[in-house]
């Protein structure tokens, strides 16, 4: 079969070829920090614990019998609990590790590196203003980033080349990567270990969507630059790898 080009040999495995790579984690060089630092002026907002009575579907056998891609959505919004479970469902921490070396969460992630941090755009929240949070798992809550407005919105279905149904969603889910979490340990194969495990955050929130009975889309279409824009980041050292709006199905 025809090669399209070479770049499929990403998607096999390298690890045979690390022996002898010293990895500044055996170089005894600090681990990066488990949640991306931030200002304590900053607004933060405390969220309810995520626990089962937002779940109305409580049946693992429905969830993933019903779990489709949800790409029209009604104006109802989220409750604060509905979010809190989809935020824990997709990157809430259960327990931190011996010396605050890792984290246990309920998604899977290659050495427990979880090298992601996730944004919410959030348009219909309930006790929830409009507006751009970051989620902090350590201590389950958001910080206020920036606002939502009908200009990040343009620049949302800009970005996602004209998805509009993106923006219409009550939250949008949209999640970054510092990939120096897991070069730590895995140097050149982390960046394939990383991908893979975008896929099990997005397939929890797919599940925990269908639980509480909303629904969702995952989006990888996406212009690069206008996305990390849009949430200030570097494009370096944090960069946007996935997006999922979440919205009531209409």
């Amino acid at each position: 079969m025809k090669s399209i080009d070479s770049g499929r040999e990403f998607m096999k495995s390298g690890f045979a070829d690390m022996d002898g790579r010293r990895s500044d984690q055996s170089g005894g060089v600090a681990q990066p920090p488990l949640e991306k630092p931030h200002e304590q002026s900053e607004k933060v907002i405390k969220l309810p614990r995520p626990d089962a009575p937002a779940i109305r579907k409580s049946n693992i056998h429905a969830c993933l019998k019903d779990r489709r891609s949800r790409r029209n959505f009604s104006d109802q919004p989220l409750t604060a609990a509905e979010l809190s479970l989809l935020l824990w469902a997709t990157q809430g921490i259960d327990s931190v590790g011996p010396e605050r070396c890792s984290t246990f969460r309920p998604v899977p992630s290659a050495g427990a590196r979880h090298a992601f941090e996730t944004y919410i755009l959030a348009n219909r929240v309930a006790g929830l203003e409009e507006g751009i949070y970051r989620y902090l798992p350590l201590t389950h809550e958001l910080l206020l980033t920036g606002e939502m407005s009908g200009e990040v919105s343009r620049r949302l279905t800009n970005a996602t080349f004209g998805q509009r149904f993106v923006a219409r969603g009550a939250a949008v889910f949209v999640w970054s990567c510092l990939p120096y979490r897991g070069e730590w340990r895995y140097q050149h194969e982390a960046h394939k270990n990383m991908l893979l495990d975008a896929g099990h955050v997005c397939q929890n929130l797919y599940l925990a969507a269908e639980a509480i009975e909303f629904g969702t889309c995952a989006i990888a279409a996406y212009d690069q630059e206008a996305m990390d824009s849009l949430l200030g980041l570097d494009g370096d050292g944090e960069f946007v790898v996935y997006l999922a709006p979440v919205g009531k199905p209409a």
